[in-house]
């Protein structure tokens, strides 16, 4: 009979970790708000300052693409360690901050914590808790983060509104001392030391990959998409995927183990995971700009209209893993992915007649779609490995997961700014409006083939149990 019991040490140490990805997100989405005050602040234009968004987002993607390295090299604890120390020293270069140079330097240094944190969460759970809890867990492991989401913009927004956007970093020092304790306490899973040698090779060219289509979209932001900067980093970035995909192929070592993508359902799987982060780091980066640039919001009212969806998608992540416990994957991804689809065509149809309460309505729809399915990708995808390559799928989709909020802030930025180029400066907030509008109408996109990824899935069990077992 399976053990069904989860020690309070394990649970500490979910807490722990949890609390510090927690952390980096609520870090990361409190700053959205923050944007339009440090364009005028550091004198520079949205393309440069949502570096600190996509650019944390991408270190935290880099990071995370070792992990399935680390966790079997180094103890559960020693990583944990260098995550606070680095979190710590990083919040206080960000606070103290005299340029945006520094500032993006602090940044990099918290996402390196981030990037170690939320896979050693994910880790914990997929090592110490039982299959039949394992829902649960990580539905309560996406309620922790999804509570930063939540109280991001609105810490972000009445700190920006009433102090001053540098205590978005000091306000966090206090609980990450606290965390360090529990850490501590708690933190106690070995290394199974049978990591084998680093891709150092693989690390760089995902690394140039991932921080070059970035870059185009960035020359795009600046220059247009018809422009020579934009084409040219595109074709760079492309060379530069080639030579990823050859070492992939030839290479005797994997800084990622793509090869459980060769099972149709993980693969699947792992593209509607990066689709549905895509849309949920994406239209979070868009409504705070657009709340400010066309609806007249400030920071403090923008990062508000965030908060009672971030809430319910916070509330429903574990009730979501429950439901999928005991009746499978079908019916929380078809609804989450419906959702998404739903909710971005009206964000879209309605762009120009949206008003506060409308753009808070709809949003807290979209957050109960992302949450009800987000978690149980995973969950799933899980399943169709082996002990010894949870590790692996959790670190390919917890880098998938990262880099789907960092290129999606990069295209949707790129999107509003190219709509700006067009037009006149006084004319901002039309301008704002329009690249939002082409902005939600490619989020509808992306949900309809999440939706579709659901039902080949489904499609693909159904062949599967017909197949009759050999003896």
């Amino acid at each position: 009979m399976e053990e069904t019991k989860v020690t309070f040490q394990t649970k500490i140490a979910i807490l722990a970790t949890g609390l510090l990805s927690f952390l980096g997100i609520l870090v990361e989405t409190s700053l959205n708000v923050t944007f339009p005050t440090m364009i005028k602040q550091f004198s520079t234009s949205l393309s440069t300052v949502q570096w600190l968004t996509s650019g944390y987002l991408l270190m935290v993607t880099i990071v995370m693409s070792t992990t399935a390295f680390l966790i079997k090299r180094f103890n559960t604890r020693t990583l944990f360690r260098v995550a606070v120390l680095s979190t710590l020293i990083g919040t206080i270069l960000a606070a103290i901050a005299p340029t945006f140079t520094i500032l993006m330097l602090g940044r990099v240094l918290q996402a390196v914590a981030t990037g170690l944190t939320t896979p050693l969460m994910f880790h914990v759970i997929l090592s110490l808790v039982p299959g039949s809890r394992l829902g649960v867990y990580v539905g309560i492991a996406s309620m922790i983060t999804s509570f930063a989401p939540a109280l991001g913009p609105t810490y972000g927004g009445l700190l920006n509104y009433y102090l001053n956007w540098r205590m978005i970093f000091v306000m966090t020092i206090p609980l990450i001392i606290l965390i360090l304790i529990l850490g501590e306490f708690s933190i106690r899973l070995k290394a199974s030391r049978k990591s084998g040698a680093f891709d150092i090779t693989g690390l760089i060219l995902l690394s140039l990959v991932f921080f070059g289509l970035i870059e185009a979209f960035d020359q795009a932001g600046n220059y247009g998409f018809a422009s020579l900067n934009f084409v040219v980093a595109l074709v760079i970035t492309l060379v530069l995927f080639m030579g990823l995909a050859y070492h992939i192929r030839h290479g005797k070592h994997q800084i990622l183990n793509f090869r459980i993508l060769t099972n149709p359902i993980i693969s699947f799987r792992a593209i509607n995971f990066f689709l549905l982060q895509f849309i949920n780091i994406g239209i979070s980066f868009v409504i705070p700009v657009f709340a400010q640039n066309y609806l007249g919001a400030d920071s403090m009212i923008s990062g508000l209209i965030l908060l009672p969806g971030s809430l319910v998608g916070a509330l429903v992540a574990p009730i979501a893993g429950s439901i999928y416990d005991k009746h499978g994957a079908q019916l929380p991804l078809y609804i989450a992915n419906g959702s998404m689809v739903i909710g971005s065509l009206l964000f879209w149809w309605f762009t120009h007649s949206l008003s506060l309460l409308t753009v808070t309505l709809l949003y807290t729809f979209l957050r109960f779609g992302f949450n009800f399915g987000f978690g149980n990708i995973m969950s799933d995808a899980s399943l169709q490995v082996g002990m010894a390559e949870k590790a692996d799928l959790n670190s390919l989709f917890n880098t998938l997961q990262q880099y789907a909020g960092s290129i999606g802030t990069g295209i949707l930025s790129a999107i509003i700014s190219v709509s700006q180029l067009h037009m006149a400066t006084r004319q901002t907030g039309l301008a704002t409006a329009n690249g939002a509008q082409n902005d939600f109408l490619l989020l509808s996109i992306f949900g309809l083939i999440g939706l579709i990824t659901t039902a080949v899935v489904v499609r693909l069990e159904r062949n599967q149990k017909s197949i009759p077992k050999s003896n």
